[in-house]
């Protein structure tokens, strides 16, 4: 929201906003271009008839004074995704869905188009090197590239955000049941692609990645619309280098796994039908560093890394695990897993999880059973989440202090430590505990 905020600023809007909190990096960044609130919380006289447009943000509650007032007044109050669409209409949008790799493939594009000095709206959901904010939107592009998430758009609103859309050009990577908060089912979860898929522009296209075994139900469906499907780019691995070569020219990339090189895939074939060459796009791809949080190297040394990954849904964790132990099959791989969603601290939803870490030499998982109280989720035990990964040599904290004094005792020699979560990890300061293990 704060980032959407920012850009319609830059457009030259007059933009105000409120929330009950407003946290770092949102909070100094707001600060900077002169829209963070005078006061926290809400105030319905904030909000008069003279607004154009409200945009609801997804943690807002339906019951807020200011949406109050706003229904009361009559004014148009959109989600998030509603109107970046509102802004992107006239132009050609390409949109990335899946249940994992969305946001690589829209990093991945991103960084091609501004390598190749292309101007295009974008959203995407992580902070990638290069770029200053993760939305951008103006006037001059022809093209927008959104991160086509499948959560809820809005309070009011209980569509998945990339049902608003309306893609000319649509990827997707994946199904891969998530969010069972929301979709309590896996037939629920899997069907909100088909609609996805559904509201794809007349002549537009659907690139899909071809094993996936719901994405490959649903093309043989879809009228109208060029379908065409994607398998991962052959590489070799060479001293820890991806390597690939296209019409016998090699590209060394800084990207590795297999699931990135099926990214790597998808994205090049959305470059050739936004009119990018396919030298043009793995020239550029050889400089791409990834986006934060997904597979970022903390730490280094000649043994050793240290990555930090976003990963927590069963198909992020196993195929996260697999790509570093893959990579570097040679160096001992402890991998460290934060339970954090409602999805992954649901007992219904845990047995997803078995075998999602059985590529590492050694795993660790850690959740807060205070963070199942706030999310008011049934209590679960170590025992239960040791028999759903099934892992004998599983070792699992529910201490944010003892993970701390684990941690901070490690050393990395001839290893690789991979952090994996989508909260905080306990509040663990990454970078510090990365310099200092290596």
């Amino acid at each position: 929201m704060h980032n959407l905020a920012i850009a319609l600023h830059k457009k030259g809007f007059q933009v105000t906003g409120s929330d009950d909190e407003v946290f770092e990096p949102s909070k100094g960044r707001l600060q900077k271009n002169g829209l963070l609130p005078h006061s926290m919380g809400w105030n319905p006289d904030s909000i008069t008839a003279d607004i154009d447009a409200v945009i609801l943000g997804m943690h807002a509650r339906p019951d807020i004074p200011e949406l109050i007032r706003a229904q009361e007044l009559n004014l148009k109050v959109y989600s998030y995704p509603e109107y970046l669409y509102e802004q992107t209409k006239d132009k050609t949008r390409v949109v990335v869905a899946g249940s994992h790799g969305k946001t690589t493939i829209t990093s991945m594009l991103l960084h091609v188009l501004k390598s190749l000095g292309r101007k295009f709206d974008f959203m995407v959901g992580a902070q990638i090197k290069g770029f200053d904010a993760m939305v951008e939107v103006s006037d001059e592009s022809e093209i927008a590239i959104f991160e086509g998430d499948e959560y809820l758009s809005s309070p009011i609103d209980r569509r998945p955000k990339f049902l608003w859309y309306k893609p000319h050009i649509a990827l997707a990577t994946g199904v891969a049941w998530d969010h069972i908060n929301v979709f309590p089912t896996e037939s629920e979860y899997n069907n909100q692609f088909e609609l996805f898929a559904q509201t794809i522009e007349t002549n537009g296209t659907f690139i899909y990645y071809e094993k996936d075994k719901i994405l490959s139900e649903i093309a043989p469906k879809l009228q109208g619309v060029d379908v065409i499907p994607y398998d991962e780019v052959t590489a070799e691995n060479i001293n820890g280098k991806t390597v690939i070569e296209s019409d016998g020219v090699k590209y060394e990339l800084g990207i590795f796994g297999h699931h990135n090189l099926q990214n790597l895939a998808g994205a090049m074939e959305v470059a050739v039908k936004i009119g990018i060459s396919k030298p043009d796009f793995l020239f550029a791809m050889a400089t791409f560093e990834g986006a934060s949080r997904r597979l970022q190297v903390l730490a280094e040394k000649d043994d050793g890394k240290v990555f930090f990954d976003f990963a927590h849904a069963p198909s992020k964790v196993r195929a996260t695990v697999k790509a570093v132990k893959d990579q570097f099959p040679d160096r001992y791989l402890l991998a460290v897993l934060e339970l954090h969603t409602f999805s992954s601290l649901n007992k219904d939803f845990l047995p997803q999880y078995k075998g999602s870490m059985e590529e590492a030499d050694e795993a660790v998982v850690f959740y807060n059973p205070e963070v199942v109280k706030h999310k008011k989720l049934p209590s679960i035990d170590s025992g239960e989440v040791k028999k759903a990964f099934a892992l004998d040599n599983l070792r699992v904290f529910t201490s944010p202090d003892e993970l701390k004094q684990y941690l901070n005792g490690l050393r990395i020699k001839c290893s690789n430590l991979l952090l994996m979560t989508s909260g905080n990890l306990a509040g663990i300061d990454v970078q510090n505990l990365a310099d200092r293990v290596v």
